[in-house]
């Protein structure tokens, strides 16, 4: 073989290699995947906010819709510590922890706003995320 040819082969063998590093690198590594779905309740009522899932340094939420469901998308994998936060704009000051939030059309309203509590990351609630399709209904004491 030429050192031209060699050299050619390389770089052709160099091109395959990186691109398989570059594939790769696009699928989950095993710090993220799948989803959380499910329902915030507060005494029978669909709560209004947001649910947030938090693993180490690295977070995933989502909008509580009317209804009280939620679905996180890619949360970090791992012992997860919960919280639910009601939106500071919405909740009506001084009131009852279940104060009726209003229908904003999509996600985060229609439903009762979340007890203070639930807003700090050491409320006790936690799920153990391990990825594919999970349920974590959530149900939240006054």
């Amino acid at each position: 073989m030429s050192c031209q040819h060699q050299l050619r082969r390389r770089a052709l063998v160099a091109t395959l290699f990186a691109a398989l590093l570059a594939i790769a690198g696009c699928s989950k590594s095993g710090s993220e995947g799948g989803r959380v779905i499910g329902k915030v309740m507060l005494n029978g009522q669909p709560v209004a906010g947001e649910v947030v899932f938090t693993v180490g340094d690295k977070t995933a939420a989502a909008a509580i819709k009317p209804d009280g469901t939620y679905a996180v998308i890619s949360p970090p994998l791992g012992s997860a510590k919960v919280t639910v936060k009601g939106d500071p704009n919405l909740a009506s000051g001084g009131k009852s922890s279940a104060t009726k939030m209003p229908d904003m059309g999509q996600g985060g309203g229609g439903g009762v706003a979340p007890p203070k509590k639930y807003a700090s990351v050491d409320n006790g609630l936690t799920f153990d995320i391990k990825g594919g399709e999970q349920t974590f209904d959530i149900e939240l004491k006054p």
